[in-house]
């Protein structure tokens, strides 16, 4: 790499760095978003809780279909 490309290059170094790791972050969060071992864990917790009578028949339904969104591409 040429010093002088070097010189104006440097400073910015550290701010692309920054933003490959939120791309990154971004890109893992996503994979967990829709992966269906999520979702599937997700409606486990809801059903025990709906079973548990810790929330509602409409509240479960809405975790279902969120769950259910989840999934779609």
């Amino acid at each position: 790499m040429n010093p002088f490309t070097l010189l104006f290059r440097a400073p910015l170094m550290p701010i692309r760095g920054v933003i490959q790791l939120g791309e990154t972050l971004q890109r893992q969060a996503e994979q967990e978003l829709h992966s269906p071992a999520s979702v599937r864990r997700q409606l486990e917790q809801a059903e025990r809780a709906h079973a548990a009578e810790e929330i509602s028949d409409e509240d479960l339904a809405r975790v279902q279909a969120q769950a259910v969104d989840r999934l779609r591409p």
